[in-house]
């Protein structure tokens, strides 16, 4: 009974992990620029919402693999899907502790201007264009996971 509610949350988490990351990056966020004028507030909600997108990752991605390692034991180091969350891991903690944090720094160095109407503009842009393409993966890499844990709950 315990087993088969841990399958479900896993089952649940991942979706929600997934559907929010696909939601927000291809979704909201475009919608986001799109609709309002001011692209530093549009910017600013976005970056809220991808700082909250990754640390909801984070959480899901080491419930995983302690339900995993659970299923598994020492197993669990010859499984894929083990590797495949650590990756996941690795990419989502340099976007929020290395890529977002440096974005940060760059936005506050140009306040009360927009960072990219000044000399930093080509900077951000780079390190936006590198989270973006992290996100990307994510995104790719969940969407792998998910079929990934549908077939190891079989």
């Amino acid at each position: 009974m315990l087993n088969r509610l841990a399958e479900h949350l896993a089952l649940v988490v991942v979706t929600l992990w997934v559907g929010g990351m696909w939601a927000v990056g291809y979704l909201v966020a475009p919608v986001l620029f799109d609709m309002l004028s001011d692209r530093m507030l549009a910017g600013k909600v976005a970056g809220r919402l991808f700082d909250f997108v990754g640390w909801f990752g984070l959480g899901s991605a080491i419930y995983l693999m302690l339900f995993a390692a659970m299923k598994s034991g020492w197993a669990v180091f010859r499984s894929g899907l083990f590797w495949l969350l650590l990756f996941i891991i690795a990419l989502i903690a340099a976007g929020q502790f290395g890529i977002q944090p440096l974005m940060a720094e760059l936005k506050a160095s140009a306040w009360p201007r927009d960072v990219m109407s000044t000399v930093m503009r080509d900077r951000f842009a780079t390190w936006h264009g590198i989270s973006s393409v992290l996100y990307l993966i994510q995104s790719l890499l969940g969407a792998v996971l998910v079929f990934s844990l549908r077939k190891a709950l079989r």
